[in-house]
C-alpha cells in the first residue's frame, strides 16, 4: 500500500472510486425507475444486479462514499487535530 502522502496515488484512487458511485448511483435511479435490471460497468468487470438488489446497492453506495470522504481527507491533509491551550 502507497503511503498517504503519495497525492497521485491518492487523486487516482479518488477518481475511480467516484466513477463508482456514478455508476452504482445510475443502477440504483435505474431500477427504482422500474428497469428490472442493469448492469454496472466498473472497466473491470460488469455486474448485472435486479430490483432486488437494491438495498445491497444502497450499502455499497454508502460504503463508496464513505471512501471517498476519507481518501478526499487523506489527500486535503484532513484527520489531523488542532489542540487549543492558553498561552499562559
Amino acid at each position: 500500500m502507497r503511503s498517504c502522502s503519495d497525492r497521485a496515488w491518492l487523486d487516482q484512487r479518488i477518481q475511480k472510486t467516484r466513477r463508482l458511485i456514478e455508476n452504482y448511483e445510475e443502477a440504483i435511479e435505474q431500477l427504482a425507475l422500474g428497469e428490472q435490471s442493469y448492469t454496472i460497468d466498473t472497466g473491470q468487470s460488469r455486474q448485472t444486479v435486479t430490483r432486488a438488489q437494491l438495498p445491497s446497492l444502497s450499502q455499497t453506495l454508502s460504503m463508496l462514499e464513505n471512501r471517498l470522504a476519507t481518501l478526499c481527507a487523506r489527500r486535503g491533509g484532513g484527520g489531523s487535530v488542532v489542540i487549543g491551550r492558553p498561552g499562559f
